[in-house]
């Protein structure tokens, strides 16, 4: 399997996940590939953790040779570490890095500066990333305007991340009910 740059969106629980596991066991079944997840998430309280523990386990069942490295907030530096010709990097997932950045558990939200900032080092890492990447993100675009002001900082930060992503990804799928919407489809 040939794999590019892509991006795969869509809302909770429809299938993002799944479908960069699906990607990434067949990338694996080529002799002398290896995969590694860059996993975003925190977790804050009970029910958080056992999520985590869950997709953890579920991913080691579905993708046993899948590695796994918690990496909430420095992503960059993680794809540029990880990412070679014959590893296919999987970021999973956008959203919850840019939670950790703008509405995190301890401490303040970055400042506009220090965010663009981050999110221009995430871009160029991907962009000069020499294998392949996957991105999972959620859609969150779609619905009503949040009512206070950090939720619609949130929901722009988002819709410009994944603008900028988009715009390097060969490839761009749109997940709905556990279903492949394709958005962008590109020979690299």
């Amino acid at each position: 399997m040939r794999m590019t740059h892509e991006l795969i969106l869509g809302g909770q629980r429809s299938g993002k996940s799944r479908a960069a596991e699906v990607r990434a066991a067949a990338w694996l079944e080529q002799p002398g590939r290896s995969a590694v997840l860059l996993a975003t998430a925190l977790a804050g309280d009970a029910e958080m953790r056992a999520r985590i523990s869950r997709h953890q386990a579920d991913r080691t069942r579905r993708v046993p040779a899948l590695l796994t490295i918690e990496e909430p907030f420095e992503l960059a530096r993680a794809l540029r570490q990880h990412s070679a010709p014959s590893r296919l990097v999987v970021i999973d997932c956008l959203t919850l890095w840019l939670t950790n950045l703008l509405m995190p558990m301890q401490g303040d939200a970055l400042d506009d500066a220090t965010l663009s900032s981050a999110t221009a080092a995430l871009c160029e890492a991907f962009r000069c990333a020499p294998g392949p990447v996957l991105l999972v993100s959620n859609e969150i675009g779609l619905g009503l305007t949040p009512l206070t002001a950090s939720a619609r900082r949130f929901v722009d930060e988002l819709g410009r991340l994944h603008q900028l992503v988009a715009q390097n990804c060969e490839r761009v799928t749109l997940m709905v009910a556990g279903i492949e919407v394709p958005v962008k489809r590109q020979n690299a």
